[in-house]
Parts: structure tokens; C-alpha cells; sequence
């Protein structure tokens, strides 16, 4: 077999990257497709849309959500490209570029604590949970500026309901993966690595709160989360937790990253909340591509989760 350098390579012999991604595709839905005539298992369920790992390949079967807002999506060009990944770059600018060689096969999630069925799934298993969604989402940053995504999942309480809680599970949390050696930003001490998430369970019960796996009809690119992101679209963006390998179950409240950090302004709630500031206003927010600010609304405009904070002081529980 003949190797070339890379200095002896014309740019006319090299393939080109649709070309060599179809061939790859092709390759392996022949292998599994050989697999299932040698197993019984039909090749059609065998060659789900969700088997598929490749960011940016198309999404088969997605189905419209009536949970969507009617508003006009933020350029998929703009959304995957200023991203808030510390874990690649404190620069909004830089996970894109940094993100592209982010492994996310294989790739396992552990489920454990207070539940009955503690287990470690594949991703492509999780992502066979239920049929794709699209969600058209308003999504806000604490910083202020926000963005309008239509991403592709299921709600999380599909998942939760496979592993049946028990009765004394009060939160769910979400560990992010710690692999300094493909995300540089967690080489520094920036934050406290891994990053941690929470939920109290009935927010993640709530059928807003999504599991997300892909955005504008394609696979979840590396920097916006893949292969596994938790999407929670009225509260601030750093709530929703990427590249998500472990969730837990608790009768205590976890220790989230930003609340460690910071807890004056980043609290475990964080609702998004007009009226409480964190290190700036929150009374208005600047949707990326627009010129004008636009008035912040209250849970991000999701006033169907009003009622799980029934009773309680969204000034001190930010």
C-alpha cells in the first residue's frame, strides 16, 4: 500500500468532502444492512435517522411540534458560530473552529441515583427514546443577547420516565464530559470542570424542557452541544447543559457550576427575569442580527411554566 505525504499530494487527487462523508455513509449502512439480513432485524428499523452521528447530515422523520414559537429562526450560520462553550474558548468566536475534531462516538450516558433502573446507554439507543421533534425556540443568554433555534429532540421526560425515579428523587442533574485533551478551554481553571447542571424534577418533567440532538433539521454540530444537549428555553442559556454523559437523580440540591462560580448572579433557578440583574440589566436583550433591543420577557415569553414557581419569590430564587 502506497502512503503519500502530505507535501506529495496535488489538490486534484484529493477526494472531496461530500464525496468521501456519502462514501463513508454508504459504507456503513451496506455493513448494517448486512447485519440485519444475518440477524432477522429489519433493515428499515435497523437504519433509524436516529443512528446517525455525522454533524451537519440531514435528520429523517423529523416531525413539526406545536410547542414552537411563530417566530423567524436566527441564520444557522450566526447560531453556530458565536457560541458560550467555555470548555473550548471564553471567546464566542473560537469553539467552532475548535469543536470540529470533537469526538462524539462512542459515546455512553450513565443514569444513576435515586432511581430503579440504574444503567449506561449508548447515544444512539437515548436517541431512539422517541420519533425526532422540531422545536422552534426563543433561547436567552444571561449576557444579554438571544437567538430563535429550531432544534431537533424529544422531551426529557421520556428518558426520565425510562429509568422511574424513585419517590425521594427531588432534582435531575446533568454531568458534562471532562476531556481536556480534545477541549481546551477545560486545561484552564475558568470554571470548576466538569460542568454540572440541575433541574428540579418537575421542570424536567415539564414537555418544554427538550433532549436535543440536532438543530435546523441536521445533527447537533460539535459546538452547539453534540451529540447530547439539554435545551430548558425559559431559563438563561447556561442552564442547558452540552455533551451531556452522566444524569443523576437526587433528593438534595446539586451544586451547579455558574452558582459555585458566581452565585450572586448566577443562581439555580435562573429564570429568565426582567426584573433581577445579574452583573447588568436583564430589562431588555439584543437578538443576534438585529440592530434594536427588544423589552426581556418574562421566562423568556414561556408563561406556561408560571405555575411551577407558584408561591415562591422569583427575587431571591433567581
Amino acid at each position: 500500500m502506497l502512503i503519500k505525504k502530505a507535501d506529495d499530494i496535488g489538490s486534484s487527487e484529493i477526494t472531496p468532502r461530500e464525496q468521501y462523508l456519502n462514501r463513508r455513509k454508504f459504507l456503513a449502512r451496506a455493513a448494517m444492512a448486512g447485519a440485519a439480513a444475518l440477524t432477522g432485524i429489519g433493515v428499515k428499523n435497523f437504519l433509524a435517522p436516529s443512528s446517525r452521528a455525522f454533524a451537519g447530515e440531514k435528520i429523517d422523520g423529523i416531525q413539526k411540534s406545536p410547542l414552537s414559537i411563530n417566530e423567524k429562526p436566527t441564520p444557522m450560520k450566526d447560531v453556530t458560530h458565536y457560541n458560550n462553550y467555555y470548555e473550548f474558548s471564553t471567546e464566542k468566536e473560537e469553539p467552532a473552529d475548535l469543536a470540529k475534531n470533537f469526538k462524539t462516538r462512542p459515546w455512553t450516558v450513565t443514569i444513576d441515583g435515586a432511581v430503579k433502573k440504574k444503567q449506561k446507554l449508548d447515544i444512539d439507543t437515548i436517541l431512539k427514546f422517541a420519533a425526532p421533534e422540531e422545536r422552534i425556540y426563543r433561547h436567552r443568554c444571561v449576557e444579554g443577547w438571544s437567538i430563535v433555534v429550531p432544534w431537533v429532540g424529544f422531551s426529557l421526560s421520556e428518558l426520565i420516565k425510562r429509568a422511574e425515579p424513585l419517590g425521594k428523587a427531588k432534582y435531575v442533574e446533568f454531568t458534562t464530559i471532562y476531556a481536556p485533551g480534545q477541549m481546551p478551554g477545560q486545561q484552564r481553571q475558568v470554571l470548576q470542570w466538569p460542568y454540572v447542571e440541575a433541574l428540579r424534577m418537575d421542570e424536567g418533567m415539564h414537555p418544554l424542557t427538550l433532549l436535543c440532538f440536532g438543530m435546523y433539521g441536521e445533527v447537533l454540530p460539535n459546538q452547539d452541544g453534540a451529540p447530547l444537549r439539554l435545551v430548558v428555553p425559559w431559563k438563561y442559556g447556561f442552564k442547558s447543559a452540552k455533551a451531556i454523559v452522566k444524569i443523576s437523580f437526587t433528593d438534595s440540591q446539586p451544586a451547579t457550576t455558574w452558582n459555585l462560580a458566581n452565585p450572586h448572579d448566577f443562581g439555580f433557578y435562573s429564570n429568565v427575569n426582567p426584573n433581577v440583574d445579574r452583573y447588568h440589566s436583564q430589562a431588555y436583550e439584543h437578538r443576534l442580527g438585529e440592530f434594536r433591543p427588544r423589552p426581556t420577557l418574562m421566562f423568556n415569553g414561556y408563561d406556561q411554566v408560571a405555575g411551577l414557581y407558584s408561591g415562591m419569590d422569583l427575587n431571591k430564587n433567581y
